[in-house]
């Protein structure tokens, strides 16, 4: 027992728990496939956002640790900005593709991060594994999926008819498994089955937390040398959770 320790946890709480055990599934079982569906040509990835990331400059140089002696950090810093890093995980074998670095996430940053994914295998087919975010099911990135994989005819218009009426219904269209390029939803309040998750995790132990940046231009520089780092010797996470354990895990049984 640690009584002083403590950790945020977030009750998925699903309306249709029926709904949840079959897109909990549908993850993991792409998850389990998605070396068969390479070979296949079928691109699997990890796809989220990691926003806020600071460029902070400390006033004065880390202690450094020593016999006894932990690693001192300056308190008083200089922040020059923040930035936002959209990231793919190819599950298959670990990269992580086509990074985007901007100041934004907006719904077109997302549309336009999409399609220069696509562009590093134009003919591929392509399975984005997202969380429910708005901007992962938006006007225009069904405008930017149909006219990618050729699917014509009136999409409507959005806040009132057709595909693109509602959120529920552009989901439904972007996770379509007839088209060439599709998404795959994570449940409500459950964005930690996406396995990009695991890697900003990662990343910010290891790139972020203990540097000190001096303008968003060198935390740039920071963030794509350690994705070419970590390319050259790429490590895919064996994922071995089950849809039964992860019901356990969120309480639905």
């Amino acid at each position: 027992m640690q009584p002083h320790k403590s950790r945020y946890w977030l009750n998925a709480n699903p309306d249709d728990p029926e709904e949840f055990r079959r897109q909990s599934a549908a993850v993991c079982e792409l998850y389990e496939r998605a070396e068969q569906l390479a070979e296949q040509g079928i691109h699997v990835v990890g796809t989220d956002e990691k926003t806020g990331i600071q460029a902070l400059e400390r006033l004065y140089p880390d202690i450094p640790m020593g016999p006894g002696r932990v690693q001192g950090r300056e308190f008083e810093y200089v922040r020059h900005g923040t930035l936002c890093l959209i990231a793919n995980l190819e599950i298959w074998c670990g990269h992580v593709i086509a990074p985007s670095v901007g100041p934004s996430r907006a719904e077109a940053d997302f549309a336009a991060h999409v399609e220069q994914t696509v562009g590093t295998d134009p003919l591929a087919g392509w399975v984005f594994v997202v969380d429910n975010l708005d901007t992962h099911q938006s006007e225009s990135l069904v405008l930017y999926v149909a006219r990618a994989c050729g699917i014509e005819g009136d999409l409507g218009e959005k806040g009132k008819s057709g595909v693109l009426k509602s959120k529920a219904s552009r989901k439904a269209f972007l996770s379509d498994p007839r088209h060439r390029i599709r998404f795959a939803y994570t449940p409500r309040h459950c964005s930690w089955l996406n396995q990009i998750e695991i890697w900003f995790g990662i990343l910010t132990r290891q790139s972020i937390r203990r540097g000190t940046f001096s303008s968003v231009t060198v935390l740039i520089k920071q963030i794509r040398d350690y994705i070419n780092s970590w390319n050259e010797n790429p490590k895919p996470f064996t994922w071995t959770a089950t849809t039964d354990e992860i019901l356990v895990k969120v309480r639905l049984v």
